[in-house]
């Protein structure tokens, strides 16, 4: 970008249907906002068009991106986490990184979260595919445990956990076990939740659902160790990041009978590759990392993010920043 030209923003796809959101909020700038494909070289493309910003979904912002991007003042994340983005590389770079942390997608989520579990729970899919295969009722041979005043485990409270609450306990779900440490005694009582240590949590919990970020301390926060600690009929829930579980144990506890069934929408690697062992489990019920999706969700999302490239190229901090200097 040169002096006096408008602004440029790309997009790093895969992203959304259109970008109309985006261009009437940055309209005051005539800034260009132009989308870069996932199968086209992005650092490549970064290094020939120079944007001003860059907004981004799943894609890898590593140091080698921000490197091929001279003119680069701000890195948007369309959504919460923000373990795609590397933090400090910007941060020497003096490169604002925002998040969009209240689009409010928590109800999104935490349906999805509700969703899978009743699918597993009922194995919806397998009786779908025999009916469809001619067969009925199959009944005991393909046993269904009862849930009622079950016992739900959280691995992380925040706003995404908080919704599900509700919908949990709408089904029957009497007591609440929270692994977080950011969740005090009093606001525990005052939720109705009760705090647990994790190893507490696997070995009481009936259903366990996951909503913490994807630090390095959470990185294979349900390891083999803790899968071996759940009930024979426990139902794990994955809404929030793929690495929070290690698959390769997961898939050998669900195939060795160890757990009932998991019902997952994030994975380590995305989208899964042909050969992925999730994929031949019969008892796990996959989603494509769309639990935040819903067309109100998108509007929202779309504007807030393009609201924070407005501010960064206006001259202002954004409301959301992440790494802070």
């Amino acid at each position: 970008m040169t002096l006096g030209e408008a602004p440029l923003v790309c997009v790093a796809e895969p992203g959304y249907a259109d970008y109309r959101r985006e261009r009437a909020v940055l309209a005051p700038l005539d800034a260009r906002v132009e989308a870069i494909a996932a199968e086209q070289d992005l650092p490549r493309l970064l290094a020939t068009h120079r944007p001003a910003a860059l907004l981004v979904r799943e894609r890898q912002i590593d140091a080698a991106v921000l490197a091929a991007a001279p003119d680069l003042k701000a890195v948007v994340r369309y959504g919460v986490g923000v373990d795609n983005v590397d933090l400090e590389t910007a941060r020497e770079k003096r490169i604002y990184v925002a998040n969009v942390p209240d689009y409010g997608a928590e109800h999104e989520v935490s349906e999805l979260a509700v969703a899978l579990y009743l699918a597993v729970s009922r194995r919806v899919i397998q009786r779908d595919s025999s009916v469809r295969a001619g067969r009925w009722g199959v009944g005991q041979a393909e046993p269904i445990p009862g849930r009622r005043s079950a016992t739900l485990g959280l691995i992380g409270f925040g706003k995404i956990a908080r919704a599900a609450v509700g919908k949990f306990r709408a089904l029957g779900f009497k007591r609440i076990l929270v692994s977080d440490p950011a969740l005090k005694a009093a606001g525990a009582a005052a939720l109705d939740v009760e705090r647990a240590e994790l190893d507490q949590l696997c070995s009481e919990a009936d259903v366990i659902s996951l909503h913490a970020p994807l630090v390095p301390a959470t990185r294979h926060i349900l390891d083999r160790r803790r899968l071996a600690l759940m009930k024979p009929e426990a139902i794990v829930i994955n809404v929030a990041r793929g690495g929070l579980i290690d698959e390769t144990a997961l898939v050998e506890a669900l195939a060795s009978g160890r757990l009932y069934g998991a019902g997952l929408d994030v994975f380590e690697e995305e989208p899964l590759a042909a050969e992925n062992p999730l994929l031949k489990a019969s008892n796990i019920v996959l989603s494509d990392h769309a639990a935040w999706y819903s067309e109100t969700a998108v509007d929202v999302l779309q504007r807030k993010a393009a609201e924070e490239v407005l501010r960064v190229l206006s001259g202002k901090p954004p409301l959301n920043w992440v790494n802070p200097w």
